[in-house]
């Protein structure tokens, strides 16, 4: 999960109004949010990469994340395109949020998030 955390930390690390996004040249953006439903009662945060289908924003994967000694530790998963949605405390698939962070770091998200910071407005 080194790509979402990466991310995160050049946020400024999770704090109450914790929301950013990011645009690629890809057709995906990807946005992140502090939330307040927290399980364990440790911080949470829900990052989401959107997509579109006919005029309408999808969720093409939320998940949520407790910040838990430094790592993400996810409990929610979402995929609006196939009508998926798991709560757990244990989700099944956690090798699947590996993958994901992957993907992310190969799509240059992180890289594209420290360049949008540093462009002018």
């Amino acid at each position: 999960m080194q790509t979402i955390i990466r991310i995160l930390e050049t946020a400024g690390g999770w704090n109450p109004g914790l929301f950013f996004k990011i645009e690629t040249r890809s057709l995906w953006l990807l946005s992140s949010r502090a939330i307040e439903e927290r399980p364990s009662g440790l911080p949470t945060v829900s990052v989401t990469h959107h997509g579109e289908q006919n005029g309408d924003l999808m969720r093409d994967l939320e998940m949520c994340f407790e910040l838990r000694d430094g790592q993400l530790d996810p409990y929610h998963y979402r995929n609006d395109y196939v009508g998926v949605e798991q709560w757990s405390r244990n989700i099944v698939g956690s090798q699947y949020a590996v993958q994901w962070d992957s993907n992310l770091r190969c799509q240059g998200f992180a890289k594209a998030y420290e360049q949008q910071l540093t462009q002018p407005i």
